[in-house]
This record gives C-alpha cells, structure tokens and sequence, in this order.
C-alpha cells in the first residue's frame, strides 16, 4: 500500500467486515510484568475518538474481532506488520504520531537480558467507557485517558479497579513486587547499585507515565496516575491531586483535591484545603469546585461551589453543618432569601450544594457558620499560570 488511496480501500475493506467495529478509544501500551502479575503499562499516546483508519489497521493486523473492551500482545512481527501497511505515510511520518509510536517500538522492543521484569507490547481497545474494569492493563488505559485529557473526572467508569491493580514498589530500578525486594535489593548490590524505593502503591506518579502541556507540578509525589490536570494548572509543594479529580482549567492547587473533586477554571485551593472525596466514609456525594472559588487556608468543604464562592480560611463546610443565612444588608434570611427573624435562618450545608456566589464565614463571637452573598470574585496571579 504505496498510495494514501490504497490505504484508504484497505481500512473500507476492513470496517466492512461483519465482526469489525470502530473503538471508542485504542493504544498501544508496554506492559512490564512478572510471572502472572501486571506491574505497569505505560500508553504514550492515546487516540480517543480519532484516527479510526489506524483502529482499522492494527485490529487487522493483531487479529482482535469484536465489540468487547479488550487486548492482545502484539508481536514485534506484527508491529513491523503495522508499519509496512502505512508506507504511504513514511515520507511524512512525524505528522502521525501513532506512526513514530510504532516506529520508536520497532527499535527497542527486544526485552533487555538480566532484568527483574517482562516487557512487552499490548494493544488495548474500548468500546464501553461505562464497564466496570476487568483487568490491569484496562485499569492503566483509563488511567491514562485521564491523565492524557481525553475525558474529565467521572467521563469513564473506574469502578473495581483496586482490585485489579496490583500493590507494587515503585522503585530507581522500575516497578517491584514488595515481596520481591529485599531480593532485588541484594542483587543490586552486588552490583554496585542502590535500589530507591519511592513508594508502595496501587498507583505510580502520573508525572513518570504523562506531563500534560502547560502545567507546573512542584513534587511530582503529589499527583496520582488518572489525575485530569488541564493546562493552566499549578500544583504547590503542599498540593494533592488524587486519581478520576483534577482541574479543567487554570488553578492553583496548596490543598487536596480527593479523588472524584473537580476544580472549576481560575480557582485557587489555598494551603492545607480538604475537599471530601468519594473513596472512603461512604460518601456518595461528588463535589465539584465552580470557576472563580477560592478556599482559604485551611479551610474544607463537603458540599459543591458554584461560581464565585468563597470559604474563609480555616471554615469547613460540610452537608450536615448548621449555617446561618444573611442578606448582603447582613439581615437573617431563609433559604428562598426572604428576611426572617434570626433563628429561623439556619439551614444544613447541603441546602447550599452547589450554589453560586456565596460566601463563608466563622463568627467569631458565637461561633456561628454564616453564609452572605459574596461581595467578589477572585483573580488568580496571571504570571503564574503561564501556558508553557
């Protein structure tokens, strides 16, 4: 197939079968694992929605029939396979990133002697971003169309996937089972090596799979594989940013933003926020930060922000907190902004879920949780969210 037309007539022939459908979502990915165990698989560069004439070419070429979420090894034979058919493109290859993909995996795909973990390639295919996961190498996909900005927080199911992501060392000499160490550890100093060992997890930083354009990240620590961090977004020392959350645009987060939070554009998570999660403490609730919030110091919320909301610094508003309601006159109100006599303007915090423009604060003088109108907006510092 020396001509793009002839490429075309191949894809038309393979889409025309009967058992052939388009995926949602494919990508090449090298697993590492040992024995039965999946230790990582990294996925350079996912098509989400796109490049369906490639779907086409590498099913055919792998052998995978159906509509299920799946994968399959791909042979080094296979890849050059791949390769050959896209010869109409090779005198303009770094157009086609899955091209220069396949090409960079021809040149390496030979498995190093004398190495802890097994190589190979994969080729994964969705075609239900609702299924549950099912195996490691589908609960690394996932991970990665987050990371990668194909979908936001909740755009696919993640659910089932702790139990099948296994618990590793993530260490200097690449991912370890944590019973395997002490073992490796000896190897490698026999060598003249030292093993660091930077965590033991389920999940590894997103920042050694995917670096997303126009983000600063401080302590790459702080980030989880399957965090959304949009362009814009900087993370502080302090900052966390946990697995399916994240930020859709400029942000700059010095507080936790817990997994299934997330923060609206040009909002500001000031040092030591907390904003409930949906993993643990059977909370169902998925919070989300609007555009233009600012939680001070300290501060928390177990309830969704509108626009333009405001959290005083060290205030925590959950759904079950008592909160006082006044007008901007400093009147009491009730939940409909009726004046009322004070007393019978005390509302729970989830009444307030997802409102915009309000503002939050602690009286210090009885210790009341007041909610008011809110005067302003914030504007985040433009020199620190630099696209670059």
């Amino acid at each position: 197939m020396n001509t793009i037309e002839a490429f075309k007539a191949y894809v038309a022939n393979v889409e025309a079968r009967e058992e052939y459908k388009k995926p949602l979502a494919f990508g090449l990915g090298i697993r590492r694992t040992k024995g039965d165990k999946v230790l990582d698989v990294n996925f350079p560069s996912i098509n989400w929605n796109t490049a369906f004439g490639t779907a086409a070419l590498i099913q055919d070429v792998v052998g995978y029939k159906g509509e299920e979420n799946g994968f399959v090894t791909v042979s080094k034979a296979q890849l050059q396979k791949a390769f050959d058919n896209f010869e109409a493109f090779h005198n303009e290859i770094e157009k086609h990133p899955n091209i220069v993909l396949i090409q960079q995996l021809l040149e390496t795909i030979n498995s190093p002697a004398n190495v802890y973990q097994k190589i190979d390639v994969v080729a994964y295919f969705l075609f239900d971003k609702d299924q549950p996961v099912v195996n490691a190498v589908e609960g690394y996909f996932k991970l990665q169309c987050l990371s990668q900005l194909h979908v936001l927080p909740h755009g696919l199911s993640l659910d089932g996937i702790f139990g099948k992501l296994n618990n590793v060392a993530w260490t200097s000499h690449g991912p370890i089972l944590p019973e395997d160490i002490d073992n490796e550890r000896i190897k490698a100093t026999f060598k003249g090596e030292n093993i660091i060992v930077s965590h033991v997890d389920k999940f590894p930083y997103m920042v050694n799979y995917h670096v997303p354009n126009g983000v600063r990240i401080v302590s790459g620590s702080q980030v989880r594989l399957g965090a959304h961090c949009a362009v814009g977004t900087t993370v502080m020392p302090a900052g966390y940013i946990n697995f399916n959350a994240g930020t859709k645009g400029n942000a700059m987060i010095e507080g936790r933003v817990s997994a299934g939070v997330v923060v609206g554009h040009n909002s500001d998570l000031g040092g030591g926020v907390s904003i409930m999660g949906t993993l643990s403490g059977g909370n169902k609730n998925v919070i989300s930060i609007g555009d233009k919030c600012l939680l001070g110091a300290n501060s928390g919320t177990g309830i969704s922000l509108g626009f333009g909301c405001t959290i005083a610094a060290g205030v925590y508003v959950t759904a079950a907190a008592k909160v006082w309601l006044y007008n901007a006159e400093k009147q009491p109100v009730d939940i409909e902004g009726n004046v009322v006599l004070e007393g019978q303007n005390i509302v729970k915090g989830a009444q307030l879920n997802g409102k915009e423009k309000l503002l939050f604060i602690l009286n210090s003088t009885n210790g009341h949780l007041e909610c008011k109108p809110n005067p302003k907006t914030i504007e985040l510092n433009e020199a620190l969210h630099v696209k670059n």
